[in-house]
This record gives structure tokens, sequence and C-alpha cells, in this order.
């Protein structure tokens, strides 16, 4: 290095470093480098500017799909509640149906209003194997406060025409004749309104333990049998 750039480093450079031209040009590469990183970092660092996500206008279009449904929208003919045949909906846009007979797990079923008989059937386990499904209009849209029988013999039409499935709450169902506690098979008493497999045997084993039914008022001692499923076969039996 030349002595005119020499007299021009600064004097400490000049007497930390013996002003060979490698160790100048190594300094001069490690400064370089410090430079680039320290400008990255500060780069990295920079505010950005952050968009609303695209989700809020989605989820507030999203918010009136319920109002539309339950028949808010002030369009004529819009939404299950419009006229013309409408199916009755109960509250919180639901309806509350009985479904009972040959299914796996007969009972009260709260549904989605809109629902047919199809939807009701699967809510209560679906239909037992063998059971006669001639007359059931599965297709049909459920009333709120409806019933649906499945299967039992001497279901009376409902208003309307649909039959062995398709009953209001007035509709009656159960065999035509009372069916005898004391000689009624397993089977047959399944045939009765909420009694499944577990219940009819049951029923048969009291028979059994206690030398037979002396009055229908024993079916309340069967275990299973409380006092709304009593009332619903009471009609349907006798000793």
């Amino acid at each position: 290095m030349g002595p005119a750039l020499r007299d021009r480093l600064p004097l400490w450079l000049q007497l930390r470093c013996s002003l060979e031209p490698k160790s100048l040009a190594a300094l001069a590469v490690v400064l370089v480098g410090a430079a680039v990183l320290a400008g990255a970092h500060f780069w990295s660092a920079r505010p950005q500017t952050v968009s609303a996500p695209e989700r809020v206008r989605g989820a507030a279009a999203e918010a009136l799909v319920p109002a539309m449904d339950s028949g808010v929208s002030g369009s004529p003919g819009s939404g299950p509640g419009a006229a013309g045949g409408a199916p009755a909906v109960g509250s919180g846009g639901q309806i509350v149906v009985d479904v009972s007979g040959k299914v796996r797990s007969p009972g009260i079923q709260r549904l989605p209003s809109g629902s047919r008989v199809a939807d009701a059937l699967s809510a209560a386990g679906g239909v037992r194997k063998g059971a006669d499904l001639t007359g059931l209009n599965r297709a049909r849209v459920l009333m709120d406060g409806e019933q649906v029988v499945v299967g039992l013999p001497g279901v009376q039409p409902a208003p309307g025409g649909t039959a062995g499935g398709g009953l209001t709450g007035t509709g009656q169902a159960g065999p035509a004749a009372p069916l005898s506690l004391n000689t009624a098979t397993p089977e047959q008493l399944e045939t009765l309104p909420g009694v499944g497999p577990v219940l009819a045997q049951h029923i048969v084993d009291y028979r059994t333990e206690h030398g037979g039914y002396r009055s229908v008022d024993e079916l309340r001692e069967v275990s299973g049998i409380g006092d709304r499923r009593f009332a619903d076969l009471r009609p349907l039996v006798a000793p």
C-alpha cells in the first residue's frame, strides 16, 4: 500500500492493522457483510399492511339464511311459512313428532322444520325388519305435533288419505281388538306402540312370575312402562 493511502486511513486503523493488502481486504469484507445484515434486519421489521379477513362478509351472508328459511323475508311465496300447504313449524325452527310402532327407538323426535317422514324414521333408529310399510308415504312433509305409526295393523287413515304412518295427533293406532296380556306372544306384544323386543319380554316375564295379569293396571309394575306409556297401552290391551 502506498504512503499516500496510508496517511488517509484513521490512526487507530493504522495501529491495529499492519496495513497489509490482505488484512485490509478482509476487514472491508466484514464491514460490508455487517452492513448487509443490518439492512436485511431493518427491512424484515418494517410495518406491513394487513387486510381485513374476507370471511366477515361470508358470515354476514350466512346469518341471513335462517331468517329466510323461517319465512321472515317479506317477498311473497318465499320460505316454508308461505301459503300453499307449508308445514307447521315449532319453536326455534323445529317440529316435534311422535314416532311409534315397529321402529328401533320409538318416542318423541325433534326435527328441523320441513322434515319428511323418512327423516323421522331415521331419527327413530330406522324401521325394524319385517315391518309393513304399505301405505306409508315416506316423502310426506311432517307437521308439528303429529304422530307417525309404523307397521301396526288396524291403523286408521289420517285426513288426506295417508295411512300406516301418516297419522296426526288425533289418529288412533293399535290392534283392532284389545290384546290379551295373558295369552299374547312377545311378537304380538311388539305390535303395540312403544313396545320393542326388550319391553315385550319384560311383560311376558312379569306374567310368568306372578301367574298372569288380573288387571291391566298391573302393567304399571312392569320395568320400562311409565305413566305415559301405560296411558298409551291401556285402551289397547286386556287381562
